[in-house]
């Protein structure tokens, strides 16, 4: 058995199963996700300060020929990523001069429109991750982690674009809200808070007071409103999630940026921990394959895309 996992995990994540480093030339990536074609888009995102104004990059890595390739640059600051019913790419953009909105983009024209940019007239803080229902109704999550741009929203909050373009303020209570995901029976909304104490590049040795780091679950209306219900994992006074996947039976496979053992962490419904993989570095989201490959489980973390094959179907939405 491979030493990234726990011997108890063999129900999640078969016992020969390795994790498979196939990128790790990006700065630092998030929101892996895969196309009706098994093409699995991810996000390089180039903090300004950091790379000399690199405007951020969509990555486009294709497991038949193993090449990885840019697909868009600038990206907008793109951050989380799906697809939806008609394959059809969404994009959260986030700030630090990204787009700061939600954008679609139609895969086979390339064209692309914008689908929610203001909130009461302001600009969102920073569009951080998405899920889509089997509705067509779009979650994201809008905190802010870094960014010189001015906050304008109240809070940092949970949004919900309904099928006619309107948009609703839906949580305002998760705390800085990271990585969100609706459960395949449609009856739960997942929200990550990652509240990291600042919104600004500080010294590494100056302290921050660290806010709410929490798995929690929202009862999912099927009018799209949503209601508390608990807290599944408190990782206090660790760092707690980033983003996160369900496969088809419900359990959630968590990027846990918690230092003193980060990795993708397995839970059902209830929050009790199934399995854990350790990851080369922290990770910040997940993703299914598809088709014969939706047992692959892709993990963006620093600079690299990795897979593993894991035991259960990830969930997808119903193809139309």
């Amino acid at each position: 058995m491979s030493e990234t996992i726990d011997s108890y995990a063999a129900a999640i994540i078969p016992k020969e199963s390795e994790l498979e480093v196939i990128y790790d030339n990006a700065h630092f990536t998030e929101g892996p996700t895969v196309a009706p074609d098994n093409t699995v888009y991810f996000s390089d995102i180039t903090f300004t300060h950091q790379t000399d104004m690199q405007a951020g990059h969509i990555m486009n890595y294709d497991p038949k020929s193993d090449e990885t390739t840019v697909f868009r640059s600038p990206s907008g600051m793109s951050n989380g990523m799906k697809f939806d019913t008609q394959g059809r790419l969404v994009i959260a953009e986030g700030a630090d001069f990204g787009g700061r909105r939600i954008t679609r983009t139609d895969m086979k024209t390339g064209k692309s429109e914008i689908i929610a940019a203001l909130y009461q007239g302001r600009p969102f803080n920073s569009p951080n991750d998405l899920t889509i229902d089997e509705q067509g109704r779009i979650y994201f999550t809008d905190p802010r982690y870094i960014g010189h741009e001015p906050i304008e929203q109240p809070v940092m909050g949970v949004y919900r674009i309904d099928m006619d373009g309107s948009v609703h303020l839906v949580i305002a209570d998760s705390g800085k809200p990271n990585g969100i995901a609706v459960s395949p029976d449609q009856k739960t909304l997942y929200v990550g808070s990652n509240d990291s104490g600042s919104f600004r590049e500080l010294p590494e040795d100056m302290p921050t007071y660290t806010g709410r780091m929490a798995l929690r679950a929202y009862d999912l209306s099927a009018e799209g409103t949503l209601t508390y219900r608990e807290t599944l994992v408190d990782y206090a006074p660790e760092h707690g999630p980033d983003g996160f996947e369900v496969d088809v039976e419900g359990n959630l496979y968590v990027a846990v940026r918690d230092k003193t053992r980060f990795g993708v962490c397995v839970y059902a419904s209830d929050g009790k921990e199934l399995a854990y993989i350790k990851t080369p570095d922290l990770p910040t989201n997940v993703a299914f394959g598809r088709g014969d490959s939706s047992k692959i489980l892709y993990i963006t973390a620093g600079g690299g895309l990795y897979r593993i094959r894991v035991s259960i179907d990830g969930y997808h939405l119903p193809r139309k």
